[in-house]
């Protein structure tokens, strides 16, 4: 049984294939998190893990009766008011003004299976068989305020997902002002935060420093996850490696304002929590409701950051993406955008379109431009009607143009924002989020409809299917470009204004459901400006997302190796664009340039007919390329090689299929040097005592490979692909 109940201990055991999680109930009340690592079969001395000092300096006790304050316990959600002077994961204000809560276990249940949660993302078992959940519930004597913890574990996966549900059950309103999801602890202070970060064009880039007797954490304030930082953080050993070493990942499955925290104490105990960021949120809970937080989704490997990634990216990949194209091979697209930008009519599309079908592209996007009177990035975002300037017969009548000659059709859409130059403004200029009597900031020329209101939505519905209706669109781009400011409802009393930006992200969810629902074979691809909106939230509804605006392949190896750590490489949307690069200026070849891009979801995104003949011909192996690899690069385990934010000369990467009998590693001589040492790079995940032959000639076995290495080719010239397939010989 993946959990299990110590009725006598009062200790919850909770069992992946390779790792433990361990609650305790101590004293009879307080929920304590126990153990957190590598699988061990029983756990019956909770006094372990009690501190061997139980009151600290000046800290208080939450009962007179007990030994031990909670400001030295690890408790597995921690409340705001309580003697625990610790970041809280739950802080709330009740009616007399007061803002104490004492959460107190009350009792547990374990069911087969995984419940949906109400209105949010998450990841969720195919039948009942495949997971067991445990949920616990505390309660608040006082207030009536009841909790309830949700743990399930997976059968074939070393994660756990963790989320919390909260109920009113007394009889005044409670004022949340912090809803965290996940809570766990380590219990001493070697570790090193390793996180996410960037800008825009330069997104998910690792980055690492020491935990300190302070605090570490990461956020956003933006209504989205950001370009910025991502929902994702690891705690890992000093010397952690890919192949070795303790990490513990938690990523949150949110799109919105969020915060990841590392909490060192005074006692060197280290606290981690994920959630909702606090920073402006509220939400009144009156009696009888209740509030569902976002799930955690929690990865221990004592084998590196590779294994923790592993994980991560199987679950993610499928039992968090849904639809049709979880599974099925998702098509090779040629999008306009950086060959055309607003500029273009019918014949150039059709244009596009040709070449790309001669190259053996089976997917047009018609990307930003083809709606109102939109030649600039300053108007008609909301009016979603055809530009007969540009496209004469509509879109339906380009759609079927385009799939007359065997490609299929792909729009761009950006539902969420709204240009005050359109005819959608001037009739609701109060369905844009501003506050009334200030001048709204702006980006692009652009505010954002308020999600939050159902009317919105409705109508956001109502247009995009009466387009996808009218014609034979197989992908929809769903852009957003820019980050939410002046964040205000027009529909909500001043006392709940606290709530805009989480009623956002469920007004925004609940429009992606609806048209995934209506549309179950629609390839849904999610945008913000690029990476802006990364994040497992927008991945439960659509299974592939643009990386990043920046398009260079070079840069592209920092922001597809950090993109990894969390996200399966199926997810990742990767395009061959134009040189000189239209973000760095840099030259690449376009084999190389290919060559990143398979590392993704894989498509084109330049003017065709500025290619020379060679490259066609170099484009149209590229294709053949991905679509012979496709099993490889989507389904197979991904091994990260060499690190290309420390290794400037040289990039390797490699795919492995399931059952270790085939391996792609694809590289990059980023920049050539004379003179310099042989480069060996050892591959992973093979067989070791198998024999494979490599590009169809040498034969080696497994554990040389592994040991050994490949021979990286020295090669005149910088930015120079290299692949290596390797196949099992029987």
């Amino acid at each position: 049984m993946p959990i299990q109940y110590d009725q006598k201990e009062q200790v919850f055991m909770l069992q992946t294939p390779k790792t433990s999680y361990v609650l305790g109930v101590y004293e009879g009340k307080y929920l304590l998190h126990l153990y957190y690592g590598k699988r061990i079969e029983r756990y019956a001395a909770m006094q372990h893990r009690l501190p061997t000092h139980g009151i600290n300096g000046f800290s208080a006790t939450d009962v007179e009766e007990s030994k031990y304050s909670t400001n030295v316990l690890p408790m597995e959600f921690p409340c705001y008011g309580s003697a625990d002077y610790r970041s809280p994961a739950f802080h709330a204000e009740y009616e007399d003004g007061s803002a104490v809560t004492k959460l107190f276990y009350q009792g547990y249940h374990i069911e087969s299976g995984k419940k949906p949660l109400c209105g949010l993302p998450a990841t969720y078992a195919e039948n009942e068989l495949e997971a067991e959940t445990l949920e616990i519930t505390l309660k608040d004597a006082v207030t009536g305020l009841v909790v309830v913890l949700s743990y399930t574990v997976f059968n074939s996966f070393d994660a756990i997902a963790k989320s919390v549900r909260v109920q009113n059950g007394g009889d005044q309103t409670i004022n949340i002002k912090s809803l965290l999801s996940s809570t766990s602890y380590l219990f001493d202070k070697d570790y090193e935060f390793v996180h996410l970060a960037g800008a825009w064009a330069r997104e998910r880039h690792i980055q690492k420093q020491p935990l300190q007797n302070s605090t570490i954490l990461i956020d956003s304030k933006r209504v989205s996850s950001s370009h910025m930082h991502s929902p994702f953080m690891a705690l890992a050993r000093p010397y952690t490696t890919e192949t070795q070493g303790d990490v513990y990942g938690c990523s949150l499955i949110y799109s919105g304002n969020f915060i990841a925290r590392a909490e060192t104490s005074e006692l060197d105990t280290v606290r981690l929590s994920i959630g909702i960021n606090p920073f402006g949120f509220g939400w009144c809970l009156n009696p009888g409701e209740e509030f569902q937080a976002p799930e955690a989704v929690l990865v221990y490997a004592a084998n590196g950051f590779g294994e923790m990634s592993r994980t991560y990216h199987k679950l993610y990949r499928t039992r968090l993406c849904r639809g049709k194209f979880r599974d099925a091979e998702r098509p090779v697209l040629i999008n306009n955008w950086e060959a055309t930008y607003f500029d273009f009519n019918e014949e150039k599309i059709l244009d596009i379109a040709k070449s790309a079908k001669k190259l053996g592209m089976e997917l047009l996007v018609l990307d930003d431009g083809w709606f109102g009177k939109r030649d600039s990035d300053n108007c008609s975002l909301g009016d979603w009607v055809t530009d007969r300037r540009k496209l004469p017969d509509g879109i339906d009548g380009l759609a079927k143009k385009v799939t007359a000659l065997g490609m299929q059709f792909g729009l761009w859409f950006e539902p969420e924002c709204i240009s005050e130059d359109s005819d959608l403004y001037r009739a609701h200029p109060d369905w844009a989020i501003q506050i009334p009597g200030r001048q709204p900031n702006r980006s692009r020329y652009q505010l954002i409809l308020d999600m939050g209101r159902e009317d919105v939505r409705d109508y956001l519905y109502e247009r995009m299917t009466a387009i996808l209706d009218s014609a034979n669109i197989e992908y929809v781009k769903w852009d957003m470009n820019r980050h939410i400011s002046d964040v205000y409802s027009a529909v909500l009393p001043k006392e709940r204004q606290g709530e805009a930006s989480h009623r956002y992200m469920l007004g925004l969810y609940d429009l992606l459901e609806r048209l995934v629902s209506r549309y179950p074979d629609l390839l849904l691809e999610g945008c913000s400006g690029g990476g802006g909106r990364f994040d497992l939230g927008m991945l439960y509804y659509s299974p592939q997302i643009w990386c990043s605006d920046d398009t260079d392949a070079v840069e592209r190896l920092s922001v597809q190796y950090g993109t990894s750590f969390c996200y399966p490489i199926s997810a990742v949307g990767s395009h061959v664009s134009a040189v000189p690069n239209h973000q760095t200026g840099r030259i690449t070849p376009v084999e190389t340039r290919g060559t990143v891009a398979m590392a993704g979801s894989f498509g084109y995104e330049l003017d065709l007919n500025l290619l020379s003949d060679g490259e066609k011909e170099e484009v149209k192996e590229q294709i053949k390329t991905f679509k012979k690899y496709y099993n490889l690069t989507h389904e197979g385990e991904y091994y990260r090689l060499t690190n290309p934010m420390e290794n400037r000369l040289y990039a390797a990467w490699e795919f492995v299929s399931q059952d270790q009998s085939e391996a792609l590693v694809h590289g990059m001589q980023i920049l050539a040097q004379p003179s310099g040492p042989s480069i060996h790079i050892p591959v992973r995940g093979l067989k070791a005592d198998a024999m494979y032959e490599v590009n169809g000639e040498l034969v080696r076995s497994g554990r040389a490979l592994m040991h050994g290495g490949l021979n990286f080719p020295r090669q005149t010239g910088d930015f120079k692909a290299v692949e290596f397939y390797l196949k099992e010989v029987k």
